[in-house]
């Protein structure tokens, strides 16, 4: 089955659930408010809808159980979108995983990180990941969800003519797993965002939107200081080209990210630049 034929499938799905085959919805990564979801969770969702968006990413609980999460989510009228799931959890418990993010109503799950020691992720982590993310994915498929992997940046170590992430994206299984770009790590690595985007067009599903500080030096271990991100826009990821030809490939959902101190702040400004981008 090609990569072209299951987002087809995927849009058709949308269709069928009630929302326009060709909208593109700019959502809200929940991690970007994680500390004000851990001290007063109420508030913060409210702000979240007072923001205006309607689309989330749900990457924990924020020390909530189910019926709270649940309920603020219906309250201020949130979908969750995407859920994000551990390796671990994917590999042991796929079950629980797909049973979880069906209980909130997501469409997609998403692994944001492969465990690797020392740093350094080798062709072997590339290839055990590549079973366990296969494996999980027939789970989730037989679920109705479709599961992604988001690279963190630990990956573009050289490999043959590539890197270990081309060869990690020749072992993913078409069928039931894709993959989500975070441009803000993608950048980190000291990678093209737009270059990659187009690499492997039919294979992104969701993006993450995250700008970068310009001067910010590259790493490649996955790790940046949190206070490097900035208002999109104002960074030195190129996000207005990036945005051009994501929704060029009709790339549907995006989530804002922004994991400094200045969220609150700043996410309103990274959704008025977008705004400003469709005008």
């Amino acid at each position: 089955m090609r990569p072209h034929f299951l987002r087809t499938v995927f849009v058709l799905l949308t269709v069928a659930c009630g929302a326009p085959a060709i909208a593109q919805e700019i959502g809200l990564e929940l991690y970007s408010l994680r500390h004000q979801l851990e001290t007063d969770p109420a508030t913060a969702m409210a702000k979240v809808k007072q923001m205006g968006f309607r689309d989330v990413e749900l990457s924990g609980t924020y020390g909530m159980q189910f019926p709270q999460l649940i309920k603020l989510l219906a309250e201020n009228r949130l979908n969750v979108v995407s859920y994000g799931a551990d390796f671990e959890r994917l590999r042991d418990f796929p079950q629980r995983v797909a049973d979880e993010a069906r209980s909130y109503g997501a469409r997609f799950v998403v692994c944001f990180w492969i465990p690797h020691r020392a740093d350094t992720f080798k062709l072997a982590d590339a290839e055990e990941a590549a079973f366990v993310l296969n494996n999980a994915g027939k789970v989730m498929a037989r679920n109705g969800l479709m599961l992604a992997y988001h690279p963190h940046g630990y990956e573009f170590d050289q490999h043959g003519d590539g890197t270990i992430f081309d060869h990690l994206v020749q072992q993913l299984d078409t069928r039931v797993v894709q993959l989500q770009m975070d441009v803000f790590w993608i950048k980190q690595a000291g990678q093209d965002p737009v270059a990659l985007l187009k690499k492997y067009h039919n294979r992104w599903i969701s993006i993450h939107l995250k700008d970068r500080q310009p001067g910010t030096p590259n790493s490649n271990d996955g790790k940046a200081d949190d206070e490097t991100n900035v208002v999109l826009g104002k960074g030195d990821v190129g996000i207005a080209d990036l945005m051009k030809e994501a929704k060029r490939l009709g790339i549907q959902h995006f989530f804002i990210e922004d994991e400094s101190s200045r969220s609150e702040e700043q996410i309103p400004k990274s959704l008025e630049f977008l705004k400003s981008l469709e005008q």
